[in-house]
């Protein structure tokens, strides 16, 4: 008897694995489909001269090489790092802030968590990116409302500089699911804690200071890292609001990766340009690993 059970646990065991596996395998499929197999294909194109009409033709390493001398690619590299430097802390610091003031106990606070999400449920997709464009345009909304106070409004889109905060200015906007994050991550501080801060004298800005943020570190690094690589990737609002102008001033890795597959057909640098982006977001998230030991703490 003892034995038929154990051959039915067995048998009920087995079965389950293969239950569970059934439920993982649409993205095992997505996985496979559109993101392993496009990162594996791209980096063997990167090897390749390849301009989708012809048989694609091995050249070794040449395409890497050609990018040491393209100007194309140095510019859009030092852009990139530029966007994620102004867009990445921002964010993080914008989205802490209204987290920790959506956090306060006061009548209708829920109104206001809604109207601040509202952003990042509307902010990635291409409509918004034109109205954007169009605001920000010479004869635009944010030029108009400048001239009713007296301020003589400017081209933000000709400049080089302005045109790519106005370019990140959009990201920084669509700070809603980081602002979540942050949410809840104060919402998860013990409130024993912070009472007995405020018994010890402790004041606002010392509990927020010594208290809550050392016990969100956990949050700001995943809110950091997903920040970061969502900024090395963003491809929408350079495309749509300047096209990468002006001069190259807002072309992105990401623009400069679809400008030479799509336009230029050289479908082989283009993979090579995107094995160098990822190995770029590879050493970042690295770093960002090696140096959380150091400020990170994880509650027991």
């Amino acid at each position: 008897m003892g034995k038929a059970n154990s051959l039915k646990y067995s048998k009920n065991k087995s079965e389950s694995k293969w239950i569970g596996f059934l439920f993982i395998l649409p993205w095992l499929i997505g996985l496979i489909c559109f993101k392993a197999g496009p990162l594996l294909m791209s980096f063997i194109l990167s090897f390749m001269n390849y301009n989708i009409v012809s048989n694609p033709r091995f050249i070794g390493f040449q395409n890497y090489a050609n990018m040491l001398g393209d100007a194309d690619f140095i510019n859009a590299l030092g852009i990139s790092f530029e966007y994620v430097l102004l867009t990445a802390p921002t964010r993080l610091l914008f989205s802490l802030f209204i987290a920790y003031l959506l956090a306060q106990k006061v009548a209708g606070i829920g109104l206001f968590r809604a109207v601040y999400y509202i952003p990042s449920l509307m902010g990635g997709n291409v409509a918004i990116a034109i109205l954007w464009r169009y605001m920000f345009s010479e004869n635009g909304l944010i030029n108009n409302l400048l001239a009713l106070i007296g301020i003589q409004g400017k081209a933000w889109l000709a400049g080089d500089f302005s045109a790519l905060c106005v370019v990140s200015l959009l990201h920084v906007w669509q700070f809603g699911a980081t602002m979540v994050i942050f949410l809840a991550a104060f919402k998860g501080v013990p409130s024993s804690i912070i009472e007995a801060a405020t018994i010890d004298g402790a004041s606002r800005w010392r509990i927020f200071i010594s208290v809550q943020l050392p016990y969100i570190t956990p949050v700001i690094f995943f809110n950091t890292m997903t920040n970061l690589v969502n900024a090395f990737q963003e491809f929408n609002s350079p495309f749509v609001i300047t096209n990468g102008g002006p001069s190259g001033a807002t072309t992105l890795l990401s623009l400069l990766i679809y400008n030479n597959a799509f336009s230029y057909l050289k479908m082989g640098y283009s993979s090579g340009l995107s094995v160098v982006l990822f190995v770029i977001i590879v050493a970042v998230t690295m770093i960002l690993f090696s140096s959380s030991k150091y400020w990170v703490n994880y509650q027991d």
